[in-house]
């Protein structure tokens, strides 16, 4: 049985959140400035120490300071003091840098099929009729074999659906050019964004989020710019099991919200559908931080918010805990705020009527405490300083304590290059997902299949030719008289109207007048040798 993790103290109350019901997913909610990332860092931490792994987005860029032993300076040191918490024994976490871009960690990359066009379409910011287009060109492409594993294949299949629309109405619906253009236009979007670097093979496997290692824990422990480093059979001492730390450079790809919601919802999305069912473990398999959360559902539709309340309900039962950090709890829909059994508040600042409501919702939330005005104490909390309530044994909302966050063991802020280069070169996966790998998919099928086909009739040289040595044969008078009455070709298959086309054209122009019915019945009759009137 793990034991449980201390999270927050005051005075002779401990805030304790059992590893057995860590997997009930939690909320930690406050202003900005309030404390929220040093507490996802002590959470994190928390779980690390007592071999869970971890995923967490770095936002503003100063979580890596959790794979180095913290020091305590002097205004953290008297701080402490002052609220009566002990020291932080210095600890730092076995770390795995990951990036989307590429730049700051291990590649990440998710294949378009994989993505498939529920999140794409929220990535693209489609409307309902789009979404159903993007649908049916998905179906297309697995009914024809086409693997849509990069953004270049998807171009390639929606210009291929556009330009043979007709003929896939009928099987698979309507599909308008308008809505092709909106998606071909979204595409173009994410990929100035620096999106396309998302989409590709090989894929990130979701097992490698989930490792442990063993940390020597003897005096003489390496730094931990090298926290995988050392196991105790290699250096002889004592060492522990704990969790990798999975950080996820995310202050580049804030610039891009939706795709950084969608990033993360399918990455969720991935565990759901992967992981086995396991029921209810002593501790988690892995513990998912979902920072600035609110981004996930603005401006989501209806059928995404059903899909995020589906997973984060029935991926509780696959080992996965789920924690979002947001500045107001308002920001998560009810359904989903429901399925939050864990909650740390730090303080909300009530200056609108929005922050209002959202002081009063919370605060009814909260299982109360007698001689705690829950409400007023959310205005007033100090930073590190939140209410916390965690469940009990028995799965209910623990009394709701006011309490200071204990600092983690690990440094708080940035790590300097040199030392995320060692992570990197370190890391449990370096070298699996660097280099990037381009088989044959949609892209190259089509592009073979238009160099293979056959060129228009009348465009090719064969043609032309025919069309001149004919000319050639009719030539002299007969050949011209010919070409006057009906017609000629050129020599790159333009086609000439003759004095008879032109004439049976103005004579339906005409049709219509009294005048026009007399002079077309006196040509032709004139033609066949009709009566006279």
């Amino acid at each position: 049985m793990a034991e449980p993790i201390l999270i927050a103290k005051h005075d002779t109350s401990e805030c304790h959140l059992l590893p057995g019901l860590a997997n009930r997913h939690g909320l930690i909610t406050g202003a900005t400035g309030t404390g929220k990332t040093v507490t996802l860092q002590t959470l994190a931490e928390g779980f690390s120490r007592i071999g869970v792994p971890v995923f967490m987005a770095d936002v503003k860029g100063d979580l890596t300071g959790i794979s180095q032993p913290g020091r305590v300076g002097e205004k953290l040191a008297a701080t402490l003091a002052e609220r009566g918490l002990p020291l932080p024994e210095p600890l730092a976490c076995p770390t795995t840098l990951w990036d989307v871009f590429g730049e700051q960690g291990h590649p990440v990359r998710a294949t378009v099929s994989d993505m498939g066009p529920l999140l794409l379409g929220r990535m693209l910011g489609l409307n309902e009729t789009q979404l159903g287009v993007l649908n049916i060109v998905f179906k297309i492409a697995d009914d024809n074999g086409m693997l849509l594993l990069d953004l270049k294949d998807l171009r390639a299949m929606l210009a291929h659906v556009g330009e043979n629309a007709k003929e896939f109405t009928t099987e698979y619906g309507n599909i308008s050019a308008a809505s092709v253009g909106a998606i071909q236009r979204g595409l173009l979007q994410i990929e100035t964004q620096g999106g396309d670097r998302f989409f590709g093979e090989p894929m990130l496997d979701i097992q490698d989020f989930m490792q442990t290692v063993d940390v020597n824990v003897a005096p003489d422990t390496p730094s931990a710019s090298s926290p995988q480093g050392g196991t105790s059979a290699a250096r002889g001492g004592p060492s522990r099991q704990m969790g990798v730390v999975n950080i996820l450079a995310a202050d580049k790809l804030m610039n891009s919200p939706r795709l950084y919601a969608t990033f993360l919802l399918w990455m969720l999305s991935e565990l759901f559908e992967q992981l086995p069912e396991i029921g209810d473990p002593e501790q988690p398999k892995l513990v998912f931080f979902f920072d600035e959360a609110h981004l996930l559902f603005n401006e989501a539709p209806k059928v995404l918010v059903e899909r995020i309340e589906l997973v984060v309900r029935l991926v509780r039962s696959k080992g996965v805990g789920v924690y979002f950090v947001t500045q107001n709890p308002l920001d998560i829909p009810d359904s989903v705020l429901a399925q939050l059994g864990n909650r740390v508040q730090h303080a909300l600042r009530a200056f609108t009527p929005r922050d209002q409501k959202a002081v009063k919702a919370t605060a009814t939330t909260m299982r109360p405490q007698p001689g705690l005005d829950i409400e007023a104490a959310i205005t007033e909390l100090a930073v590190g300083e939140a209410l916390v309530s965690l469940l009990d044994a028995k799965g209910r909302p623990g009394i709701t304590e006011r309490a200071f966050v204990l600092p983690p063991g690990s440094q708080i802020g940035p790590i300097n290059p040199a030392q995320r280069q060692a992570l990197l070169a370190q890391s449990l996966v370096a070298g699996v997902y660097e280099k990037a790998v381009d088989r044959e998919s949609a892209y190259e099928k089509l592009r073979g299949r238009a160099a293979d086909a056959p060129a228009a009739p009348g465009n090719t040289p064969s043609a032309a030719g025919t069309a001149q040595g004919a000319g050639a044969e009719g030539g002299g008078l007969l050949g011209g008289l010919n070409d006057v009455l009906f017609g000629s070709t050129g020599p790159r298959g333009g086609k000439r109207d003759g004095l008879v086309q032109t004439m049976a054209r103005s004579a339906v122009r005409t049709m219509g007048t009294s005048l026009g019915k007399e002079i077309l019945r006196g040509v032709l009759g004139s033609v066949f040798g009709g009566r006279k009137r």
